[in-house]
C-alpha cells in the first residue's frame, strides 16, 4: 500500500471524527435521557442547511447566491461613441494629442494684402492659427509685451477714428501683435473702445490693455500713412524696430492737413453746386448752393471751436443752403430753389459713417454697428430739424415749394456726368485724401454714375436696384486699387458714391412734411433710407467679391514698393 492510500483513509476518520459532536448535540434524546446540549447547537425548529462533503470557506468579495452575474456586452456597433472604429488599431494608434513633430503650420499665401491675411486668422479660433512667422524685430529677451500692446492700441485708435471698419482696425491691430511674435493676442474693437489681451500660455497669467477713442475726424491723408506703417511691420523683409515704428507714429500724429480751411470751404461750396446741377439745376442755382454751402460750413466751423456737439454742427449748417433756396422762392426768381436745397443737402449727408456702420453689422461687429447707425441717424435728424425750422417759416411766408417738382428732372448726361466728378474730386478734399487718389476716386464716381444713368433713366429700373449695382462697382474697383496699392480701400470709395446719395428724397420728404403731408414725406424719407442701404450694402458686396474670386499684387511688385520707400 502507497503512502497516498495510507492517507487517504486517516483523512476520512479525521473528518468524521470532527463532525461527529455536531451530529451528537442536535440529535434528540435516546430512551428518555437528557442529552447535554453543545451552546453551539441550532435550536429546535430551525431549518440546518445541508453541509456538503468538504467545508468551504467564502470570500468577501464573492457573488452572493442568487444573484446573477451578468454576461459581458456584446460589442457595441460601429458609431457609437464608446467603441473604437473598424479602422483602429492598436499598434498603429494616431496620436492623441499634438505629435512630438509640433502641429503643422497653415500656409497662407504672401502675394495677398496682410488685411486679409489678419482677417482669415481672426476668424478662425485661438488654438487653430498658424504659428507667426520667425520674429526679427524682438531683442535677446524677447519684445517689450507692453509696449507693444500700447503701439497696437494707438495704430486702432488712429485707424477707428479715421473712419475705418472695426474688423480692418482688428485686422491691422492683429497684424502688428503678430509682427512683433505676439501670435496669442485678442484684439477687441468696439465704436468708442480698444482692448487687446495677450497670453504667453495656459500656465501664464494674461496681459491686457485697453485705449478709449474720445475724438475722431477725418483725414485719409494720415489713415494711408498708418496703413503704409502697418504694411511695413507686417512685410518680413522690412526690419521695422520698436522704436522706429513708434518715430514714425508720432510723424503721423504730427502731420499737418494737406489742404488748408479755405480749400475745404471752397470744395463744399464746389460740392453742393455740383449737387444741383445733377438734380436738375442751372448756372444760378449752381451759385446760390455754393454760397448756402460755403456759409453753412462757416457756421459749423465756428460751432466747432466753441465746443458745440456734432448735433447742433449739422442744424446750423443745413440752415443757410434751405434759406437761400426759401428766400429765392419768395422773390419770385426764377430758379428751381428744390436744386438750391438739395445741392446744400449733398455736403451734410454722413455717407462715410453710414457704409462703415452697414459694413460693421454684415462682418458681425452688431454693438459698433449700432453705434455707428444711431451716430447716423442723429446727424440725419440734425440736419432734419435745419431743413424744417427754414422750410416752416418760408411756408408761413407764402414760399410756393412744390414737392412735385423732383418728377421734373431734365436728362442731360454729358453735363450730369461732369457734374458728377466733380462731386466726387470735392468730396476727396474734403476727406482730406493724398493728391495721388483724388483723380483715381474722381473717375470712379464718373463710372458710379453713368451706371446709374444708364439703367435709372434709359432702362427705366428701379433707383434703388441702380444705386446698389453702382455702389457695388464702386466697391469692387477701390477694392481693386487698393489691393494694388496695398492701402485702404476707403479713399477709393467713399468720395466715388458721393453721386449717389439721397439728397433730393431727403429733401423732398422734409418739404412734404413741412406741408403737413405726412404720408408722403415718410414715404419719401423710407425711399431715402433705403437708397443709403442700397448704397453701403453695394459698395460692401463689391469689396467681398473682389476679395473672394480676385487676387490683385504680387511679392514681386511688394518687394519693389518697399525698395523706393527707402526703408
Amino acid at each position: 500500500m502507497t503512502d497516498a492510500e495510507d492517507r487517504k483513509p486517516q483523512s476520512d476518520e479525521a473528518r468524521s471524527a470532527f463532525r461527529a459532536p455536531a451530529r451528537a448535540s442536535v440529535s434528540p434524546a435516546v430512551d428518555g435521557e437528557s442529552s447535554t446540549t453543545s451552546e453551539f447547537a441550532v435550536p429546535e425548529g430551525l431549518a440546518v442547511p445541508r453541509a456538503g462533503s468538504e467545508s468551504e470557506t467564502t470570500s468577501e468579495f464573492a457573488i452572493p447566491e442568487g444573484l446573477g452575474v451578468p454576461e459581458p456586452p456584446a460589442a457595441e456597433p460601429e458609431g457609437s461613441a464608446f467603441s473604437p472604429p473598424s479602422t483602429y488599431s492598436a499598434r498603429q494608434a494616431p496620436p492623441a494629442f499634438t505629435p512630438r513633430s509640433g502641429i503643422p503650420v497653415v500656409s497662407l499665401p504672401k502675394d495677398v494684402p496682410w488685411q486679409d491675411r489678419m482677417r482669415t486668422m481672426l476668424r478662425m479660433p485661438v488654438t487653430e492659427r498658424p504659428a507667426p512667422e520667425p520674429v526679427q524685430k524682438a531683442d535677446e529677451g524677447g519684445p517689450a509685451v507692453p509696449r507693444v500692446l500700447d503701439l497696437t492700441l494707438r495704430i486702432g485708435e488712429l485707424l477707428l477714428a479715421g473712419g475705418e471698419g472695426a474688423e480692418d482696425v482688428e485686422a491691422a491691430m492683429f497684424a502688428v501683435c503678430r509682427s512683433y511674435g505676439l501670435d496669442r493676442c485678442e484684439p477687441n474693437v468696439t465704436f468708442t473702445l480698444l482692448s487687446v489681451s495677450y497670453q504667453p500660455s495656459l500656465v501664464d497669467d494674461p496681459v491686457s490693455a485697453s485705449r478709449t477713442v474720445r475724438r475722431r475726424g477725418t483725414d485719409y491723408t494720415r489713415l494711408a500713412a498708418v496703413y503704409r506703417l502697418v504694411d511695413d511691420l507686417s512685410d518680413p523683409e522690412t526690419h521695422v524696430s520698436l522704436e522706429e515704428a513708434y518715430r514714425r507714429l508720432a510723424e503721423i500724429r504730427r502731420n499737418r492737413h494737406p489742404y488748408p480751411g479755405w480749400a475745404l470751404t471752397g470744395a463744399a461750396g464746389l460740392l453742393a453746386g455740383a449737387a444741383s446741377v445733377l438734380v436738375g439745376g442751372d448756372v444760378i442755382v449752381f451759385v446760390a448752393a455754393a454760397l448756402g454751402a460755403m456759409l453753412g460750413d462757416r457756421l459749423a466751423w465756428l460751432c466747432a471751436g466753441r465746443g458745440l456737439p456734432e448735433f447742433y454742427q449739422f442744424t446750423i449748417a443745413a440752415m443757410p443752403p434751405a434759406a437761400l433756396g426759401v428766400a429765392l422762392t419768395v422773390a419770385h426768381v426764377d430758379v428751381k430753389a428744390s436744386a438750391v436745397i438739395t445741392g446744400g443737402l449733398f455736403a451734410l449727408l454722413p455717407g462715410r459713417a453710414l457704409v462703415a456702420g452697414v459694413q460693421d453689422g454684415l462682418t458681425g461687429f452688431y454693438i459698433t454697428a449700432s453705434a455707428r447707425l444711431l451716430e447716423v441717424m442723429y446727424f440725419f435728424v440734425g440736419i432734419v430739424t435745419g431743413v424744417l425750422v427754414v422750410l416752416y417759416f418760408g411756408v408761413k411766408l407764402g414760399a410756393q415749394l412744390n414737392p412735385d417738382a423732383a418728377l421734373g428732372i431734365s436728362e442731360r448726361p454729358v453735363l450730369q456726368i461732369a457734374a458728377s466728378m466733380l462731386l466726387s474730386l470735392t468730396f476727396a478734399v474734403l476727406l482730406q485724401q493724398e493728391r495721388a487718389t483724388v483723380l483715381w476716386v474722381t473717375l470712379n464716381g464718373g463710372v458710379a454714375w453713368s451706371v446709374y444713368g444708364a439703367m435709372h433713366y434709359v432702362a427705366d429700373i428701379s433707383p434703388v436696384a441702380s444705386t446698389a449695382v453702382a455702389a457695388g462697382l464702386v466697391g469692387l474697383f477701390g477694392q481693386l486699387l487698393s489691393r494694388y496699392r496695398f492701402a485702404s480701400a476707403l479713399p477709393y470709395t467713399t468720395a466715388a458714391i458721393g453721386p449717389l446719395l439721397p439728397g433730393s428724397a431727403t429733401y423732398f420728404g422734409l418739404l412734404s412734411i413741412a406741408q403737413n403731408n405726412i404720408d408722403k414725406g415718410l414715404v419719401s424719407l423710407a425711399k431715402a433710407v433705403s437708397l443709403a442701404m442700397a448704397i453701403a450694402i453695394g459698395v460692401n458686396l463689391g469689396s467681398e467679391i473682389s476679395r473672394l474670386f480676385l487676387r490683385i499684387g504680387s511679392a514681386d511688385k511688394r518687394r519693389a514698393a518697399k525698395r523706393t520707400r527707402g526703408f
